[in-house]
């Protein structure tokens, strides 16, 4: 059987995790697959070795000849795909059997779509099951309709509200998306930034929500770290603030406006100065709380 979809695992660090990850995949029930490592070098030795250890012809290790980083890693993983979807699996994540099966029945259902996704369990750092809020609140963000689809105006605007496509679960479609990549100039909002552009350039995403990918959270992951500093919540603004711009130059006011609300960057805010005051931990709330007030002081001026 052919391969129809590429799983691309850009990897940095956590050989545990990335064993995971691969064992999901040849667990797949669809075996129309093909997969590959590609090393970013951030953890001396044992990948290669590592994927070599599954005896598998399906699954090929690259390793890039300087670090990229995580944008850099992702955009060279959807350059060096060859099939006709690819995911971009995340080294500390892993696949539930059937994603295969949910995605290629998306992708049929919706040719023209540049990406389809679907939902995803929420897991710790020992793979135990984890209740989100964050994920649950996304949930509810998520357009009616089983499967769903956002395009246009009226797409953007869903996606200014929150965004609520687990970006690695998502299989895209290379013809479609073409040379369009992520942008090196963000950290945390790369995956948002080219859903919007997606949208904007008339493109459709198709998704579902039955869960066929299994998301980890953890402390020690990029997302936590950008977290606490704040980088994530000073990119979501700078970010928003450019959708709305794009957004207003093509008439979509009504996705101009929520874009310049940021109404899911605040209450986000707000709700980790709640949590950060329950455990005690005053500082890192106080920070979080001047720039939630900086930026309702940005929006009175306006």
């Amino acid at each position: 059987m052919s391969a129809r979809i590429t799983f691309a695992i850009p990897f940095h660090r956590g050989l545990a995790y990335l064993r995971e990850a691969i064992e999901s995949v040849r667990a797949q029930r669809c075996a129309a697959w093909q997969c590959f490592v590609l090393d970013d070098r951030g953890e001396a030795g044992g990948v290669a070795e590592l994927v070599a250890s599954f005896g598998d012809a399906r699954i090929a290790y690259h390793a890039n000849p300087a670090t990229l980083g995580i944008v850099g890693n992702w955009n060279r993983a959807l350059d060096l795909a060859s099939t006709e979807l690819v995911t971009l699996l995340h080294a500390d994540d892993r696949l539930l059997p059937d994603y295969c099966d949910v995605v290629f029945a998306l992708a049929v259902a919706y040719p023209h779509a540049v990406a389809v996704c679907c939902d995803a369990e929420i897991i710790d750092a020992q793979g135990r099951p984890r209740f989100s809020l964050a994920d649950a609140v996304k949930r509810r963000l998520v357009p009616s309709g089983e499967p769903w689809r956002i395009a246009g105006e009226s797409g953007l605007r869903a996606l200014a509200r929150g965004d609520f496509v687990m970006c690695p679960t998502l299989a895209w479609r290379r013809q479609r998306l073409g040379a369009r990549r992520f942008d090196p100039a963000w950290k945390q909002v790369q995956d948002l930034d080219l859903l919007a552009r997606l949208l904007l350039d008339g493109e459709e995403i198709a998704g579902t929500r039955r869960r066929a990918y299994t998301y980890r959270r953890h402390s020690g992951s990029a997302t936590a770290l950008q977290t606490e500093d704040l980088s994530r919540f000073e990119e979501e603004v700078a970010l928003m603030d450019r959708i709305a711009a794009r957004a207003h130059e093509l008439g979509f006011r009504d996705a101009a406006r929520v874009a310049e609300r940021k109404a899911i960057v605040r209450l986000h805010l707000a709700f980790r100065a709640a949590a950060d005051l329950a455990s005690l931990r005053g500082r890192a709330a106080l920070r979080k709380l001047r720039f939630l007030a900086r930026g309702e002081r940005g929006r009175s001026s306006k």
